[in-house]
């Protein structure tokens, strides 16, 4: 914790600001230390006390964010006219010290007395009088008052610092609880370092203080370098004699082994999986699926049994009407459909599939890799995951199931890399409705949802609104600010204008699980990030390198050999 520092005054107040919560104070500001974003405080006598056993009353720190700079004295035009003489020299000539004389007008953004029963800032809806001492806001006091966590306590997760202060000064600390009960998003343009921040908070889901259970899902391959956490010392601790020891686990699922069971699939599935069948081959299809599960009584079916199904439907429907031809044709097309799209498919299998108690555990984070899958597949592996875990969780909860595959007595927290691909705006895909259930209902069952994404404007806007906690790092696209804007609540106008002005691993975090929104420069990983460019022009000089041309020399010298082998023959 940072060491509690003496008050230090640092400007006078002057009136009130440009809106009904703002008040403007002045200062010279030699040091340099009162940035747009920095935190200063004025006292107050506090309301609720006053005249208490004819004792002082106490003072009340109202805090605030400092939201615009301006000089007050700035050099005289006529100073500025020969780009070749400094002003300075020309102020100096004139006996003008503009050292003595440089003076700042600061706006600031009452936020108001923090209290601590209700873990909220209180507007005292009196802003300070003119001619008050303006503080600058210690170290320690921010660390308290900013965050619902201190660094390393349980349930906390620490992802950086303060911005407008050294580095590791105020910790900014998520409150877990908050982040999983409520959701979150993370929202940046590419390159502005989202993939960096989630693996930070994964990092620190899994630390001994907390020991989530935690699913990503990964499109890109990006999150692999996760398993470093197996055997790193920051996520292990040695046991005492109230329990056995801890080691976080991370468990990779290589898209080969991503596995669906062809019998969790519903109709919606079936048609994102099968987007041209006919409104004849949805009907047979959907009575097919519905007799394969009569068939098998509750048990796990095949594409046999579902091809079986699908020629017994037909067959009843011939037995009703007589339309023999019409209804074989559509049938046999059903089936060739059916066997074209799961009989060699390595992600649709008849008895295979993720088991949940197998990727949802304590103390360990599982990483589904679809790198190497479609698109279409991967919304289709989220909806039936995301199903079977809301059910689980729900069955679990109201005591309807005590073991087996939905057997599930803990919460989890479910991290969705490219969010606007599984819940595309004005475009209804299969993975969209069950993620807004999930959104909607889970925090009830324990299920908490990240979303990350690179184009908000294509996100769901309902879905984005369901995200409690913000996490928005550098956005550029004036579409992409927007939306974040109509979407979050949470953060004020005046952060959000500092968006394309944001640095890589910068990010304004707000929302439920802090008390009120901050900037954050995000701490360093403890394992390897996975999410890198590739430096193209340094892959291809490497390639003109004499190690490289050596090594296609070897490669290719016994291939030329077999080739002449092959044209003597």
């Amino acid at each position: 914790m940072p060491a509690r520092t003496m008050r230090k005054a640092v400007g006078i107040a002057k009136g009130p600001g440009e809106t009904t919560h703002e008040y403007t104070f002045v200062s010279r500001d030699d040091e340099q230390e009162l940035k747009n974003g920095e935190y200063v405080y004025y006292e107050l006598v506090d309301p609720e006390q006053v005249g208490t056993n004819g004792q002082s009353s106490p003072m009340r720190r109202v805090l605030g964010r400092i939201v615009k700079r301006v000089p007050l004295q700035l050099y005289p035009d006529t100073f500025l006219g020969e780009p070749e003489i400094s002003p300075t020299q020309v102020a100096a000539m004139v006996g003008y010290n503009a050292r003595t004389n440089e003076l700042f007008e600061l706006h600031v953004a009452i936020m108001g007395y923090y209290n601590p029963a209700t873990e909220s800032f209180i507007n005292p809806w009196i802003p300070p009088q003119s001619g008050t001492q303006i503080f600058l806001a210690d170290d320690r006091m921010l660390a308290e008052i900013l965050s619902r966590k201190q660094d390393r306590q349980p349930g906390s997760a620490t992802i950086g610092s303060l911005l407008t202060r050294p580095v590791d000064a105020v910790p900014v600390v998520l409150s877990v609880k908050d982040v999983v009960s409520t959701h979150m998003a993370i929202i940046a343009s590419t390159g502005a370092g989202k993939s960096y921040l989630a693996s930070v908070l994964i990092e620190e889901l899994m630390q001994p203080h907390n020991k989530a259970c935690v699913l990503i899902i990964d499109p890109h391959g990006e999150y692999g370098t996760l398993d470093q956490i197996a055997n790193a010392p920051q996520f292990s601790e040695a046991g005492n004699g109230r329990g056995a020891g801890y080691r976080a686990q991370v468990k990779v699922y290589k898209p080969e082994q991503v596995k669906v069971r062809v019998s969790t699939l519903e109709m919606g599935d079936m048609r994102a999986l099968l987007p041209e069948m006919t409104e004849k081959q949805q009907y047979l299809l959907s009575r097919a699926l519905r007799k394969a599960r009569d068939m098998k009584k509750g048990m796990p079916w095949g594409v046999a049994d579902l091809k079986i199904a699908i020629k017994s439907v037909a067959k009843q429907k011939n037995d009703e009407d007589g339309e023999g031809a019409d209804d074989a044709s559509t049938a046999h097309a059903l089936t060739w459909r059916v066997e074209q799209r799961f009989e060699n498919s390595f992600t649709f299998d008849d008895t295979q599939h993720l088991d949940l108690p197998e990727i949802f555990k304590p103390g360990q984070c599982t990483v589904l890799q679809l790198n190497e899958i479609d698109e279409r597949d991967q919304q289709v592996i989220v909806a039936t995951l995301l199903r079977r875990l809301y059910r689980a969780r729900m069955d679990t909860e109201k005591g309807k199931v005590h073991s087996g595959d939905l057997y599930l007595p803990y919460p989890v927290f479910v991290l969705l890399e490219e969010a606007h691909h599984f819940a595309p705006s004005g475009i209804g895909v299969v993975s969209t409705s069950i993620l807004k259930q999930v959104l909607a209902e889970g925090r009830k069952f324990g299920i908490g949802v990240g979303l990350i994404s690179q184009r908000p404007g294509k996100l769901d806007a309902d879905v984005l609104s369901q995200c409690q906690t913000q996490c928005i790092m550098r956005i550029v696209n004036e579409i992409d600010q927007k939306s974040v804007a109509a979407a979050i609540e949470g953060v004020g106008r005046e952060l959000l204008g500092n968006l394309p002005a944001l640095s890589k691993g910068q990010v304004i975090v707000a929302g439920a699980s802090v008390n009120t929104p901050v900037i954050c420069r995000v701490r360093k990983r403890h394992t390897t990030h996975g999410g890198e460019s590739k430096d193209a022009p340094d892959i291809w000089q490497k390639y003109f390198s004499a190690e490289a041309q050596e090594s296609r020399r070897r490669t290719e010298a016994p291939l030329n050999g077999n080739r002449g082998f092959n044209l003597m023959r």
